[in-house]
């Protein structure tokens, strides 16, 4: 619909009239009352009124919630509220997170809306370029630990990861500004290492560090950041908010690619009765609000999100969204190389695996860890399988990850 937001919610009620239902929502969170108003003034405001598109009423499902439900879409006007991901979020589902078992499934924006929005930057197809990585999935690592070590240690643990073959190294999501490695000087010995790193192995990479601090200082912080040499950003968006995200992204100066991080994310999406889908709140907002990689729990890890949902927001992600840019995949938490045959079976190519102590926890150490998931993402492609190549010279890296976390088939 034109001018139009179109939100879609399931609904929970055992008793509910949910046509009812829905018309509330279309008239409570727009005009505010109908019935009441004179003839005149309706004309008047006939142009701010939610409307009901369509109500799909289920039966309880004894294998899921057991609960009837229904399906609701209502269309929102853009005049009703400013081009800014906060105001749209405020009108669909402000007051309405709070009215009993309902959740925010899907958002679809106009095209006038989303005309505000530029989206990533990069995406998938420039961070692609800018670490010279065409076809094969990228590999992500991650500082493990990293709270109370000094600069030494750190630009260590950072030469060991870029050692190891990685295309992209992140901070931790809970490394923050402290007197041991303050921003500007830990990227500059990282940096300093990933150059060392790269005439060792020839490989480029970036290094998304973690840009925090007060909402009014981050801008600043990040062009601090790229100042010093970074030449990526992690970013926690939903504890900041998609706004602050989508200010980063569309400032000129912090020419970037960045990270979003799902930090908080597991307060929204998990229940079935409430918050916000995982496929929007960390896929399409997240490319609406201009995100080139985005992390999200994995359907096989440590921190698991079901197979369906995970999908979802791959989905998201990739598929044609108002000629935005694609944003790249990254299934993260508790991956170890004997995962990769089922991350590439899922995802393809265009996906970052991204693994933590997966490579540090290698029994041959950080850069053994690399090597190990670099040798099973090659043996994946080209047919040969994780075990067939952990047997040839050369690959006693991934057979020490296999010996140490096996191989998952399902």
């Amino acid at each position: 619909m034109t001018g139009y937001c179109i939100a879609t919610y399931r609904c929970f009620d055992d008793k509910a009239d949910f046509h009812k239902k829905a018309t509330g929502i279309a008239v409570g969170l727009t005009v505010g009352s109908w019935t009441e108003l004179p003839e005149a003034q309706k004309a008047e405001m006939e142009k701010h009124l939610g409307k009901v598109l369509s109500v799909e009423e289920h039966a309880a499902d004894a294998s899921k919630t057991g609960e009837r439900y229904a399906d609701i879409k209502i269309a929102y006007p853009d005049l009703n509220f400013s081009k800014d991901l906060p105001a749209l979020l405020v009108t669909v589902f402000g007051k309405l997170s709070m009215d009993g078992k309902i959740k925010l499934l899907d958002l679809e924006v106009s095209d006038s809306f989303a005309s505000g929005f530029p989206g990533p930057k990069f995406g998938l197809e420039g961070v692609r370029s800018l670490v010279d990585v065409q076809k094969r999935p990228l590999l992500m690592s991650i500082f493990k630990s990293v709270i109370g070590h000094d600069m030494s240690n750190l630009k260590e643990q950072f030469y060991q990861q870029a050692l190891g073959g990685v295309d992209l190294i992140k901070d931790d999501e809970i490394l923050f500004e402290n007197e041991l490695t303050p921003l500007e000087k830990r990227v500059e010995a990282c940096m300093d290492a990933a150059r060392k790193a790269e005439r060792e192995t020839g490989q480029k990479l970036l290094y998304a560090v973690n840009i925090t601090g007060p909402t009014s200082k981050l801008a600043d912080n990040a062009r601090k950041a790229i100042a010093a040499g970074a030449n990526a950003i992690l970013f926690n968006v939903l504890s900041y908010g998609y706004d602050a995200l989508h200010e980063l992204s569309k400032d000129a100066s912090i020419n970037v690619p960045i990270a979003a991080h799902p930090a908080m994310a597991g307060a929204s999406y998990p229940s079935p009765h409430y918050g916000i889908g995982a496929s929007l709140l960390l896929g399409k907002l997240m490319r609406l609000a201009g995100a080139d990689l985005v992390l999200f729990p994995s359907p096989y890890g440590s921190v698991v999100m079901p197979k369906e949902e995970n999908l979802a927001v791959k989905h998201a992600l990739l598929k044609p969204l108002h000629e935005l840019k694609t944003s790249f995949p990254v299934p993260s938490a508790g991956i170890h190389p004997g995962l990769v045959e089922l991350i590439i079976r899922d995802f393809g190519t265009d996906v970052v695996v991204n693994a933590g102590g997966g490579i540090h926890g290698h029994p041959m150490g950080t850069a053994a860890g690399g090597q190990a998931f670099r040798q099973a993402i090659d043996a994946t492609l080209d047919g040969s399988g994780l075990r067939e190549a952990a047997k040839r010279p050369g690959n006693e890296a991934l057979a020490a990850a296999i010996d140490a976390w096996g191989i998952r088939e399902e």
